[in-house]
């Protein structure tokens, strides 16, 4: 069976997961969306400790932490996933008309500061440096890769992640003190994992669409 392009966007929450499991299916879809065989879709994770390094950093840098360390295929270098961060892989079929990987990236930062924004944050961009930032701290992180022009990996947002982890080394190459969680700067107001994930599938869905018109 094809799927159209204008199909339903599917949302997949996996739960509390490991980045390996979660890699292998979200390779399985990538390849099912980029032959028509399966609709555009989010996936929504919580990940077990985990590294991640991407094209421009070196996982056997970072062997040492004591956790899985894996060398991936997005943009960009080291990051930390964990308990309390809301992890969302957008897997996409770009549009002929929205093949532009710089637009595609403002769309996720877009999701996110519209995200945290329903939870009393003013998110903003960092001309130097995707993702989302609040106080001049990133509270998300973004790191994407395209396969025949379907997207995946997407998108890390802190929600009430243990910031000692990105002490340990430099989290995107940027200084460690640069993190900060959505708990940090909401204190006794911090929503759920549940609530939060809503709001960023709710968001994703409607700036992805938006902005994969062809």
């Amino acid at each position: 069976m094809r799927f159209s392009r204008s199909a339903a966007f599917e949302v997949h929450d996996l739960g509390r997961s490991t980045y390996a499991e979660v890699d292998e299916l979200m390779m399985d879809r990538v390849e099912a969306i980029s032959r028509g065989e399966a609709p555009d879709q989010l996936l929504l994770a919580e990940f077990e400790p985990v590294l991640t390094v991407g094209r421009a950093g070196d996982a056997e840098a970072y062997q040492h932490l004591g956790i899985p360390v894996h060398a991936i295929s997005r943009g960009g270098k080291a990051t930390f996933h964990g308990p309390g961060q809301v992890v969302a892989y957008p897997l996409i079929h770009l549009a002929a008309g929205a093949r532009d990987l710089h637009a595609y990236l403002h769309a996720l930062e877009e999701a996110l500061i519209l995200c945290v924004g329903d939870f009393g944050l003013e998110g903003s961009r960092d001309l130097r440096n995707t993702g989302c930032w609040v106080k001049g701290k990133k509270i998300a992180s973004i790191g994407v890769a395209v396969r025949k022009w379907t997207t995946y990996h997407g998108v890390a947002l802190n929600l009430t992640t243990d910031l000692s982890w990105f002490q340990r080394f430099d989290p995107c190459g940027l200084e460690p003190s640069v993190m900060t969680t959505m708990a940090q700067e909401l204190g006794e107001h911090t929503p759920s994992f549940a609530e939060v994930a809503q709001s960023l599938a709710l968001h994703m869905k409607e700036v992805l669409r938006e902005q994969n018109r062809s």
